[in-house]
């Protein structure tokens, strides 16, 4: 076979971390549509009492998930071959990223 390239040859080693850093990017910027419109659900009026709070946890929610995301895009932009985040890290941003869920299920109930 002379046309067979070698495993990992002509492989660009920044192109992963560069994705993943985008992958994060994206996450958090749909984190941040569900925040604006939890905000704008809860100012337009005759939202009950679940909901102001429901609004409440979800900016909290979005604040870790976002200190999460910067720690790890940076984490990334540091080293040359990035491994897999801490578990601390990993686990704390799927709990952020269901509890952005459930808060917007329960807006859009409340609304």
């Amino acid at each position: 076979m002379s046309g067979a390239v070698a495993p990992g040859a002509g492989r660009d080693p920044g192109l992963q971390p560069e994705r993943t850093r985008l992958a994060w990017r994206r996450t958090t910027l749909s984190g941040t549509v569900v925040v604006a419109l939890a905000l704008r659900a809860a100012s337009a009026g005759g939202m009950p009492a679940a909901g102001v709070v429901a609004c409440a946890l979800c900016c909290a929610w979005w604040l870790v998930f976002l200190w999460i995301a910067h720690r790890r895009i940076r984490g990334l932009a540091a080293v040359s071959a990035p491994g897999a985040p801490a578990a601390p890290y990993a686990v704390g941003a799927v709990i952020c990223t269901v509890a952005l869920a459930v808060c917007g299920a329960v807006l859009v109930g409340a609304g």
